[in-house]
């Protein structure tokens, strides 16, 4: 049984940079994509980044590229987003979630597997 714990979330002004984490345990190996996804207040949820295990390959949503970035940790089992230049559009939930099958779409939330339960980010104006 996988088990994805996130930390790192809280407020920060616009402009500013946070980092959220993301501590996987259980079966890690037979995973092979780490991704992040958020939920804002009345919106659906959607795909932030990807970074696969073995080979680190790292995908974007167009919305944050250049801002944010993904990197993992094989040894620690960690995956890290760090978020810069925020503005109050990135306010919301962020999910760290993890896909066992490397033929999925990156982007699609439903091939993920596992997910955790979320930490708050919140960007003021």
């Amino acid at each position: 049984q996988v088990q994805l714990v996130e930390s790192g979330g809280g407020l920060v002004q616009s402009g500013g940079s946070l980092r959220v984490s993301c501590a996987a345990s259980g079966v890690i190996y037979a995973n092979y994509r780490m991704a992040w996804f958020r939920q804002a207040p009345g919106k659906e949820r959607e795909f932030v980044a990807s970074v696969t295990w073995r080979n680190n390959k790292k995908v974007y949503a167009d919305s944050v590229k250049g801002r944010f970035t993904i990197s993992r940790d094989a040894a620690e089992n960690t995956v890290l987003l760090q978020m810069n230049n925020l503005t109050p559009e990135d306010t919301a939930v962020y999910y760290c979630a993890t896909d066992d099958n490397p033929d999925s779409s990156p982007g699609a939330m439903g091939a993920y597997d596992y997910w955790g339960q979320g930490t708050q980010v919140t960007v003021s104006s």
